[in-house]
Formats: C-alpha cells, structure tokens, sequence
C-alpha cells in the first residue's frame, strides 16, 4: 500500500488551518505548525491581564446558515456561538450618521432619505452593485468554484455569461461607478465607499478595483457575524476538526528554515526536522524567502514581496469597559473625522465591540485604523514611536468625538502598533491586510495557484482570493486540492 502523501503547514492563519483541514480530509498526512500557543494569526483572540481581545477586526462573513465555515464544521459536529447584529454597524462623520442594516433594500432608503440625496442615482447604483455582488459571492459560497488546476477551470468558463454585469468595470476604480450614476458629488456615498473600500479591499474608492470593491460593498448583507468568545473560538474549532481528521497541530514550534533534499522538502523546527512531500506556508513571502534561504522561488517572492510593501500596517486601542454600560448585543461602528482627507491614520477607524464579556465582567472593544508604513520605515526608532502616538492620539480624539458614549471611558486600554503586529504574529514589518486590491488587470494575478517552487505554495491574504478571512480560508482550501494534484 502506497504511503499517504506527508504535506507540513507552516502557519495556523486562517489560511493554512483551512489547507491543513482540506488536506487531512482528502487523507494527507499533515503537520501544522504554529510558532505561537494559538491559532488564528492575525485574526486571533489574545488574552491580556485576564481578559480576551481581538488581535484585529471581529466582523466576519462565511458564519451564517450556509455560509463555508458553519457548512464545514457541521460535517464534523461543530457548532458556533455567533451572533449577527442589525444594524450591522453605525458609520458617522461630522455631518451624517446611518444605522447600516443587513438588508441592502433599507439601506437604500436610508441614504435616500439624507438632506440633498440623489435618489434615483442611489437606486440605480446599488441595483448595480447588487447584480456584481451577487455574481461574485456566488463564487465564495462554494469552496470548489475558484480553479485550483486548469482542468478546472472549463466550470467557470461554462459560468462567464453570470460575470458579463462587470466586465465594463475591470480595470477601473469604483469611483467610476459612482461617477456613472450622479454619485460623485454626494458626500455620504463617497465618504461610505471609501470607508468601506479601505477595510476590505485595502485602498481607497478611487484606488480600488471596482469588481472587487462592488462585491465587498456586499459584506454587511451576508449574514456578516461574528463569534462569541471572539474569532479564536473558530480557530480553536477547526484545530480540533484537524486533529479528528489525524492531522498534527504543533504549537510553539517555530519553523526555523524550509531546504529541499532530493525530490522533498525538510522542515527544521524549534522542536527538530522533518521531511514532507510538499509545503504550504500562510506567510508573507519575506517571511518564507527568509527560511528558504537559498534563492528558491527568489524572483517570484521577491515580486509579491513588492506587491505586500504596497499596503499597510495598523494600529489598535484595545478598551475593556464595564458590561453594564454597553449596550446589549454587538456594535460595531466606522468613523470618519474629516471625509475630505485620506481614511487612514486616526482620521478614519473602525470598531468593534466584543459578543458577550471577556473574563473579567466587562467588554472588549478593538479599534484599528490603517498605517502607512513606508512612512513609518523611513523614521528611526525615536520617530517611529512618536508618530505611531500621534496616529493613537487620533485615534481617540475621533473616538471622543464620535464614537457611541460607552466607548469612552475604559477601564483598560491597551496599544498596538505594527511593531506589536511584528513581534507578537511574526507579520513581516507588521504588514497587515494583504495586498490591496487597486484597479488594473494585476487585481486579478494568482487566479490559478502557481507553486513558489514544486511542491512549497504560498496561502494567506498576499495570495489570491485576498484580504477577509473567508477568502483566505476558500484560498487554503483550493491549495489543498491543487498540492494533491501535483503529488499523487
């Protein structure tokens, strides 16, 4: 009987707990390994002096009734805690402030209810985005519809006639869209596009790639939830579906270098060496040209490398506040000190509060706004401290200014900067986020998983599907598939 194909993970984001549990299913023999005591990576839940806190975002699609990961777990007798909140999120400016509801019909109406809106351009450009959105989502509800080989990809030939509504948009930014329908001199639309854009797509509305961009705007109508107990309650669940599958998780075993002997990899960890017939690493492509070592897959690393260094870092206030004063249920909330200057830096956050308490009787609440770190590269270590204060200060005078009343007075908070990112997740330079989708065809790279070399592919959000947690997880799955291919 022929051995089962050995294939280590190195990384338990999102990205490779999905590939490690796609390939103990199809029966590999895999090995996760972890240089931390938990998974989840940058979406992961921390514990800091007794209480449980977000390492970034908590608002996640992919949690509903059909969504990838209560489909998937069900298969192997999970359930999740999670809430979906409605309104999913209040978002306010000096001048404005919408609930926004899961429906998309409502939200409509709430906009053109605002002083001075153009509502049959409000209509007309969300009936357009609701035609792309749903095109597009239909190809994240199922694990197997992004191509992992060529021979997959005659399906999705086979569904192109259901793509033409955003064939006029490749390539073009979505203030193009706005533009079309008499949008571009509303203020609230332009400044909910942009707001939104720079979470999930990583750039700004005039930057961004209007497919992608258009879809994303979709995200707070597809059952968008998040978990009790915090997102880390998903990873620890699926570490546990790994494990029932006869898949090995190996935390606080840092991988130290990845060399080839023959025709097989050797993984040199903290805890000793093995070898595997491939690798699948959810790492930044610094991170595993630095194991690697030897000039393997140097030009095409060293390419995405380029491609990360286009996007940000974050930072983070982390506030534990006093369950009886927040409001029941989930909150969350973006806001937008001056919708005329860039969405990043304190000048734009976003915040959520945590579903149910954190340890301590109280509620954790994790705000995060974007940084520029090829600014903050350029400093020395004295200015990169003082800037990344300077970004926080921001941050709260938003928060004092617009942020609901119980956000205000915390009985902790704690900071983060990308340097926190780097020291406590191993994010090369605290690079967070992905790759930002801007528009042009190079949105598009990496339709069809490309090995960094036979058998060592790359998952996370610096590869194709991109940046949330459900396009990772849907990337790890079809690397899965693909590595098998390649092997057996």
């Amino acid at each position: 009987m022929a051995r089962p194909i050995r294939v280590a993970v190195v990384g338990a984001g999102f990205g490779g707990l999905a590939a490690a549990l796609a390939l103990a299913e199809r029966g590999a023999e895999v090995v996760l390994f972890e240089r931390l005591r938990y998974a989840g990576g940058c979406a992961a839940t921390f514990t800091h002096r007794g209480r449980r806190f977000e390492a970034g975002a908590t608002l996640f699609a992919g949690l509903g009734r059909t969504g990838l990961f209560t489909r998937w777990l069900a298969r192997h007798g999970f359930e999740l805690p999670v809430e979906f909140p409605d309104p999913v999120l209040e978002m306010c400016t000096p001048a404005w402030h919408i609930a926004v509801p899961a429906s998309r019909a409502a939200l409509v109406e709430r906009f053109c209810a605002l002083p001075g809106a153009p509502r049959e351009g409000i209509q007309s450009f969300f009936e357009e985005q609701g035609r792309i959105a749903s095109a597009l989502w239909k190809i994240l509800e199922d694990p197997n519809s992004i191509p992992a080989t060529t021979a997959e990809l005659l399906p999705q030939i086979k569904r192109a006639p259901s793509l033409l509504p955003l064939a006029r948009w490749i390539g073009r930014p979505l203030t193009a869209v706005l533009a079309r329908h008499g949008l571009a001199g509303f203020e609230p639309m332009r400044s909910y596009v942009n707001a939104v854009s720079q979470i999930t797509v990583q750039c700004s509305a005039a930057e961004a790639e209007a497919p992608f961009a258009l879809a994303t705007l979709d995200y707070f109508h597809r059952e968008a939830g998040h978990v009790v107990g915090g997102i880390g309650v998903l990873a620890d669940t699926l570490v546990q579906a790994i494990r029932r599958c006869g898949g090995s998780v190996s935390f606080t075993n840092a991988v130290r270098a990845i060399r080839r002997r023959d025709a097989r990899w050797v993984v040199e960890a903290r805890r000793g060496a093995q070898e595997f017939d491939g690798i699948v690493a959810d790492l930044l492509p610094q991170s595993i040209a630095q194991m690697l070592g030897d000039g393997v897959g140097a030009k095409r690393l060293a390419a995405l490398s380029r491609d990360v260094e286009r996007g940000f870092g974050a930072a983070m206030l982390y506030r534990s506040l006093p369950a009886s004063s927040t409001p029941q249920g989930s909150s969350h909330f973006e806001l937008i000190a001056d919708p005329t200057k860039p969405f990043v830096e304190g000048n734009h956050i976003f915040g959520s509060l945590s579903a149910g308490e954190n340890g301590a009787g109280e509620r954790s609440v994790t705000v995060s706004t974007h940084v520029d770190l090829s600014v903050l590269r350029s400093l020395d270590e004295q200015q990169r401290g003082a800037r990344v204060a300077e970004i926080q200060a921001r941050m709260r005078a938003t928060l004092d200014a617009l942020g609901p009343e119980w956000v205000r007075h915390p009985e902790l908070e704690v900071t983060a900067s990308p340097r926190t990112f780097e020291r406590f997740t191993g994010r090369w330079q605290g690079f967070v986020g992905g790759i930002p989708r801007r528009a042009g065809l190079r949105a598009y790279r990496g339709w069809l998983p490309a090995p960094i070399d036979p058998g060592l592919y790359l998952v996370g959000d610096s590869v194709f599907p991109g940046q949330s947690t459900l396009a990772v997880a849907l990337g790890g799955i079809r690397v899965a598939r693909r590595i098998l291919n390649d092997l057996l």
